[in-house]
């Protein structure tokens, strides 16, 4: 009896792995692959600090989404609401007990690691709505109930990133979110009236930033006002991202960042440093690399059972694509820098761990796609 349990379970551990989306895993190996070389590139071509780091950080996490996988789907469904409010409790213990760098809280300390409870919202704020859209029929959905709750799970740790203060962030958990209503079938007047506000708020809400945030859109609107200051960052990251040309100038011959004329190269500004090094040839490439990923994210949620399952990676898949797109638009200069690092790419722990639980959540999805979630 004993050795029948034994050998039944060990078929569904290899079945498990057999249902993993290898695409998809692939993908991400690859992706992980070329950020250690292009972090390796920012520690001026030898093994230092940021790429041992984001190598370890890297192994670490990647067993982890593939542990994250094997739990039943069923499970992140059941505990959807509890990680939310976790995270919640983790952004009020950072507010008055974080780590306090560059005049903002943001981190709490761990000891074995620093996190950033933030990063870990933009992943569960999409968990916890999923679950809650998950059994609404679509007149429902729109009722003036759901429309209060869905807002208060939105609005409540946007609020409390903002106090940090952290606009950058709490915007893309604010955008995460709204993503979900997108796909859970929201009315679109409701997402016409809360963008004619947004814009017609402008003034009032410019009013009330801090004198960095609104030094970061001036210098968006001319970066060439301070050019040696404010302006310094993305002026440089344009000279590296147009002097790559076609082909790049080669691995590790990357002039501005190598010169230093590029600050904070390895986090938000990865890309800057690849497109530098690899040109326009290798910046389509990984383009096209997270296009995959996108694809395969989605495509699991197609095959999925579950709408809770389908609502998550449709909307991680948005997600992830609105998160690349900032970055990339910030670098090149289309849009303000907000702190919104490219997904896996750049360097930082809390980053990635939101990551890679979300495609562990994913590859759940794509194991117990046959499962109903009554």
């Amino acid at each position: 009896m004993y050795l029948h349990n034994r050998l039944n379970n060990q078929n569904k551990f290899f079945q498990k792995i057999k249902d993993l989306d290898f695409i998809l895993l692939f993908s991400i190996l690859l992706l992980g692959i070329i950020s250690l070389g292009t972090m390796y590139s920012t520690d001026g071509g030898q093994i230092l600090f940021h790429t041992k780091s984001h190598l370890s950080k890297f192994l670490i996490f990647t067993l982890l989404m593939l542990i994250v996988s094997f739990f039943n789907i069923k499970f992140w469904f059941s505990l959807s609401y509890i990680f939310y409010f976790i995270v919640i409790l983790m952004l009020i213990w950072t507010i008055n007990f974080g780590i306090t760098a560059s005049g903002s809280k943001r981190w709490l300390d761990l000891y074995f690691i620093n996190i950033q409870p933030s990063e870990l919202m933009k992943i569960f704020i999409i968990l916890c709505l999923a679950k809650y859209f998950h059994r609404k029929r679509l007149e429902n959905v729109n009722s003036f109930y759901s429309v209060i709750i869905s807002s208060i799970i939105i609005f409540l740790p946007m609020s409390l990133v903002i106090i940090q203060p952290d606009l950058g962030t709490s915007i893309l958990i604010s955008i995460s979110g709204i993503i979900v209503l997108w796909f859970a079938g929201f009315n679109h007047k409701y997402f016409f009236y809360s963008f004619l506000f947004s814009v017609l708020s402008l003034p009032f809400i410019i009013s009330f930033l801090k004198p960095y945030q609104k030094l970061r859109v001036l210098t968006f609107l001319n970066p060439d006002r301070d050019p040696l200051g404010a302006g310094y960052q993305i002026i440089q990251s344009k000279i590296a991202v147009g002097s790559g040309g076609l082909f790049g100038k080669g691995f590790l011959q990357g002039t501005q960042s190598y010169l230093e004329f590029l600050p904070e190269k390895h986090t938000d500004f990865i890309f800057t440093l690849f497109s530098e090094e690899f040109g326009f040839v290798g910046s389509v490439f990984l383009l096209l690399l997270y296009a995959v990923i996108i694809y395969r994210v989605i495509k699991i949620g197609t095959i999925s059972r579950s709408y809770f399952a389908r609502l998550f990676c449709y909307s991680f898949g948005a997600s992830l694509f609105v998160y690349i797109v900032i970055n990339m638009s910030m670098v090149l200069g289309l849009l303000p820098i907000v702190g919104s690092p490219l997904p896996i790419m750049s360097y930082g722990g809390s980053s990635m761990l939101a990551t890679m639980i979300g495609f562990g959540i994913v590859m759940s999805a794509k194991i117990h796609s046959t499962q109903s979630i009554a």
